[in-house]
């Protein structure tokens, strides 16, 4: 089982406001953040509260990106995902629907991330 995540972002400022707002309808939140100091760049945690799973670091973007998707309840959170994302900026990668070569039920969007990462809301679930 995976703890936790994180991805390195080159602009710090706009990266975490795109990731509280395309989060947001997922339930997520920001939840800790720590400021550049010696030795350490600037660092956020997103997650449910009360822990944080996902995080972003400033500094070179990983590359290849990197994607991470996100498991939610319901298809109306795919969607809210996908809307929330774009309006923060992110780029669509894939509008919300079926990927019926995964499964009959698996309902994903996906989008680009600043740095181009892609970020992707998928639920398992029939409507």
């Amino acid at each position: 089982m995976i703890d936790h995540t994180g991805l390195a972002v080159s602009d710090f400022a706009k990266s975490k406001a795109f990731y509280t707002a395309a989060l947001a309808p997922l339930g997520y939140s920001l939840l800790m953040e720590f400021p550049a100091a010696e030795r350490s760049p600037d660092i956020a945690g997103f997650g449910e509260p009360p822990e944080a799973d996902f995080w972003i670091v400033a500094g070179t973007p990983n590359k290849p990106p990197v994607h991470v998707a996100f498991r939610v309840e319901t298809r109306a959170k795919v969607r809210a995902f996908h809307e929330a994302a774009l309006a923060a900026g992110g780029a669509d990668n894939g509008g919300p629907g079926i990927r019926e070569h995964y499964h009959a039920n698996y309902y994903a969007a996906y989008v680009l991330d600043p740095d181009g990462h892609n970020i992707e809301a998928v639920c398992h679930s029939p409507e």
